[in-house]
């Protein structure tokens, strides 16, 4: 019960520091979204007054007064769920902005990355299993995967094939011209369709890593005294290869598995720029070319958040995966 009661207060310190983080971080940079808005208002001969700054400054969730005065404000309105208003937008509230790209995201980056922490952990375990096999000999190829570069190998592929023999669309997360939004048969069919290619590239750039990793720990965790012993006992080599080899070795990558899984919500930047797709790593783009800072800071903590939150799942799960863990609490 202490193991968890100090991951738990561990965890909401933490939030409270990327909380505080993410309001003082747009505050210390350059430019502000006001003058933005202002300036283009005044391009279209609009007439601006210290009042219209300063209903410009509210609505985009600004504060006039001391940073104490605004932090509070802040805190008051992100409990209100209130993230401001979007720059880029205008003048679409920053929830509704990510509450649109957020299941494109999850559904693409998320299932990819757990087919290719499920692959790569299996195939690394059998590959560790049986050192020298073909699978095994395998993983040099896989790796160098993971050492191109992310853009490079999405080019690659929309090249080959949504050029050269054309299986797939290019860009864009379903066909705008025939199908509607919603949840049909129809949309799921069109939207898995344009999210295999980009799906493919996480895959093939992370399954490596986690083959790689899995494999060296099988290699370790099989020389340990408790394995000898379980084999000395004649207990079932599939019982020793899954729940005495492979359940300690998978340890350390489940903590990998738990940054990747909250870096989810972030997106694949690069890789959604590729294919144009509309997630959050699209969103972010957009919103850093254009300094919409509401919207960055809305994104930077929806991103903070889901981190920690998919490490304190992962804490918790280590604890009784591993009960040595506990007892060292």
């Amino acid at each position: 019960m202490r193991f968890y009661l100090q991951k738990v207060i561990f965890y909401v310190v933490a939030i409270w520091a990327a909380v505080t983080l993410n309001f003082l971080i747009p505050r210390l940079m350059p430019g502000n979204p006001v003058d933005v808005i202002i300036s283009k208002m005044s391009a279209t001969g609009a007439i601006i007054t210290p009042a219209t700054r300063k209903a410009l400054t509210v609505e985009l969730g600004g504060g006039t007064g001391s940073w104490w005065s605004q932090y509070g404000e802040y805190l008051n309105n992100l409990f209100h769920g209130n993230l401001g208003v979007s720059l880029v937008n205008y003048p679409e509230k920053v929830t509704t902005v990510i509450g649109q790209a957020l299941p494109w995201t999850i559904a693409l980056i998320g299932l990819a990355t757990v087919i290719s922490f499920v692959l790569g952990i299996g195939l690394g375990t059998a590959a560790g299993w049986r050192r020298g096999s073909w699978l095994d000999n395998l993983i040099p190829v896989t790796t160098m995967f993971q050492a191109v570069p992310y853009f490079w190998l999405a080019l690659i592929l929309v090249l080959v094939l949504t050029r050269t023999v054309q299986l797939f669309p290019f860009a864009g997360g379903y066909d705008v011209a025939t199908v509607t939004p919603g949840f049909s048969l129809q949309f799921l069919g069109s939207a898995l369709y344009y999210g295999f290619l980009p799906a493919l590239t996480i895959v093939l750039s992370s399954v490596g890593g986690w083959m790689l990793g899995m494999r060296n720990m099988m290699v370790a965790t099989l020389s340990e005294d408790y394995i000898v012993t379980a084999e000395a006992k004649g207990l079932k080599p599939s019982r020793i290869r899954i729940t005495y080899a492979a359940r300690n070795a998978v340890l350390p990558s489940l903590s990998g598995f738990a940054i990747s899984l909250g870096f989810v919500v972030a997106g694949s930047i690069v890789t959604e720029q590729v294919f144009s797709y509309p997630g959050i790593g699209q969103l972010l783009w957009t919103a850093v070319s254009n300094n919409d800072y509401s919207l960055m800071q809305g994104v930077f903590l929806v991103i903070s958040l889901s981190v920690l939150a998919a490490n304190l799942v992962v804490d918790l799960l280590y604890g009784l995966i591993d009960p040595r863990t506990r007892a060292r609490a």
